[in-house]
């Protein structure tokens, strides 16, 4: 029997697994990706804080939505087979696609160890190569007893903070600079994440179409270009 919640919010003293959720030293691997901010500092269209703030600010209104909806919706329930799917459909990306995998299956490893349920041993199982990593993290969070603006509100900062982190190491860019952009996105953070949540809804009363597909073709074309580098920081 699946014993996570079936909940459109949070549920009560949840609210700490959603710091461990967001914490960047859970075991989720996202520490070795840079969101595409390493191919973009080697084209010279990051070279500073206000770049970073605007790389950032378009990777979340963009994928980060695209991605926090999925998230979403696999909190509220909608069917994560389904949802997997509907990620593929969104993300044209051959290397993209496959470092979302990647991610989802060592976020899956970490969440299984914290918050085992029926849910993620059955998505572990129908997806042995792994998940996309937001579906992964909606089931995680709905095990965790956590609502789809919660789950929604992990991908929309991992979306920003990692290319942020990132640039500190390429660029040796001031940490309190980089940590300034991330709180200064704080507002639109907040009305990505109330975005993706009411698509969700739409999608668990309708179906997967009803969630965005919002898109930054050139994160996909420097992808591509990327995976092919011969020695790279970075492993997206």
């Amino acid at each position: 029997m699946d014993t996570s919640p079936h909940l459109d919010h949070a549920s009560p003293g949840a609210r700490a697994a959603l710091l461990v959720l967001a914490d960047g030293r859970f075991p989720a691997g996202g520490h070795a990706h840079s969101g595409g901010a390493e191919a973009a500092v080697k084209a010279g269209r990051v070279r500073d804080a206000a770049d970073l703030a605007a790389f950032c600010r378009g990777r979340l209104h963009t994928t980060g939505l695209t991605s926090s909806a999925l998230a979403a919706a696999a909190a509220l329930g909608v069917d994560a087979l389904a949802l997997d799917e509907a990620a593929d459909a969104r993300t044209p990306s051959p290397a993209l696609r496959a470092t979302a995998r990647k991610l989802g299956r060592q976020l899956m490893r970490a969440a299984r160890a914290t918050w085992p349920c029926d849910a993620l041993d059955a998505l572990a199982a129908a997806r042995p190569r792994g998940a996309h990593q937001p579906v992964v993290l909606g089931v995680t969070a709905r095990a965790a007893g956590l609502g789809p603006e919660d789950a929604a509100h992990c991908v929309a900062y991992e979306t920003v903070s990692g290319p942020a982190t990132a640039a500190v190491r390429l660029l040796s860019l001031d940490p309190f600079e980089a940590t300034a952009v991330l709180a200064r996105l704080a507002p639109e953070l907040d009305q990505v994440a109330r975005r993706a949540a009411e698509a969700a809804r739409r999608a668990r009363d309708e179906d997967t179409g009803a969630l965005p597909a919002a898109s930054a073709p050139l994160l996909d074309i420097t992808a591509q270009a990327h995976a092919d580098w011969p020695v790279r920081l970075f492993a997206s």
